[in-house]
């Protein structure tokens, strides 16, 4: 495969992360939007009569934060969708490391198993798009992550 179809499907992978990650993370970007998914998400750790403690019930300073978490990662993966270069590729599968460790504490912690599911989705991705760069960069050794000259 030469260099530049290599880097059309490296992009590929990015790109689809990224518009997993817009997909996600869109719902979060408003606290009214945010308190709605969450108060979802508790509803159907009930009905699914899941192990660990229920999603708690989130107040003006909680949805601050997830609103602001999901703003930037909704930003983000808008910045992936228009430039889905190696290098971002690579910061976000490390974010994606970082993600798949905090939940998996919070899973420890005896969080809602729902986040299990959000767990194996992110591991997921962390695989498949760290896959992409991992290989872009040992079959290209001097290329750089981002195709800027």
């Amino acid at each position: 495969m030469n260099r530049p179809e290599a880097l059309r499907t490296t992009s590929r992978v990015v790109r689809a992360s990224a518009l997993y990650d817009l997909v996600v993370t869109l719902p979060f970007a408003t606290p009214f939007t945010g308190g709605w998914l969450l108060q979802q998400l508790h509803q159907l750790h009930g009905w699914l009569g899941l192990s660990g403690a229920t999603p708690p019930d989130f107040g003006p300073m909680h949805l601050l934060f997830v609103s602001l978490m999901g703003t930037i990662v909704t930003l983000w993966a808008v910045l992936r969708i228009y430039r889905p270069e190696p290098l971002f590729g690579a910061v976000d599968t490390a974010g994606r490391a970082f993600f798949s460790l905090w939940m998996a504490w919070a899973l420890w912690k005896g969080q809602t198993s729902i986040l299990a599911v959000m767990l194996t989705l992110e591991l997921a991705w962390f695989f498949v798009q760290g896959g992409a760069i991992l290989w872009w960069r040992n079959h290209h050794e001097h290329a750089r992550l981002s195709p800027a000259v």
